[in-house]
């Protein structure tokens, strides 16, 4: 297995270290569609080479959580609507991933908590999901967002939340929730979602990854 002292060389240099660099998208068991809003992460990354100087890879890989080549990609993104399963040497992997120098961007597009929570126990048995508040530096790498996760799709009329995984003080794993971030980032055709709307969603998806690639 690559030891986790090659994923900490990988973060060596924040942004100046992202030239070429691929981000990866999970592609997880239990049913849910791992696969939803193919459009999305491709117009993230062109948006954040476009504006916050980043030089990564147009098409993002696809990753198991099981296997090695998930330590190469030091932002993975999953999203869904239904179920999540871990085995146990995927949750292994993605423990020593995440504590290795890795990091998590979940986006629940709706249905997705309650198979993700039990999912994550497999992960981290020890660590419970918290809500990051308005002043965490996630929300102000780049553009602020002074009232923490914008909503951008409404579902049950629920806030939007921004929870996170920490170890020793570092956000190892960001889950969002009642926000749809991945919506926001497809194509306009997909959504119809008004140009200020895709906007606030790409913003904030360039935090995350700044704040990923800087933490």
């Amino acid at each position: 297995m690559i030891k986790k002292c090659f994923l900490v060389l990988l973060f060596i240099g924040g942004l100046q270290f992202i030239q070429a660099q691929k981000i990866a998208l999970l592609k997880y068991n239990g049913g849910g569609d791992w696969y939803a809003n193919p459009t999305g992460l491709p117009n993230l990354i062109a948006f954040c080479n476009q504006n916050i100087a980043t030089q990564l890879d147009p098409k993002p890989v696809t990753v198991n959580p099981a296997g090695p080549e998930i330590f190469m990609y030091p932002f993975v993104h999953m999203t869904g609507h239904g179920n999540v399963i871990f085995s146990e040497s995927e949750a292994e992997n993605l423990r020593n991933y995440l504590l290795g120098g890795g990091f998590l961007h979940i986006d629940d597009n709706y249905g997705m908590r309650e198979y993700l929570i039990s999912a994550l126990k497999e992960v981290f048995p020890d660590k419970e999901l918290k809500e990051l508040p308005a002043s965490h530096p996630i929300f102000h790498s780049e553009y602020k967002f002074p009232n923490g996760l914008p909503k951008i799709h409404e579902h049950d009329g629920k806030r939007p939340q921004a929870l996170g995984i920490f170890d020793n003080n570092r956000l190892v794993l960001l889950f969002t929730f009642e926000s749809d971030l991945g919506d926001g980032w497809e194509n306009e055709e997909v959504h119809h979602d008004p140009k200020e709307v895709r906007l606030k969603a790409l913003k904030m998806g360039a935090n995350i990854i700044k704040y990923a690639f800087e933490n």
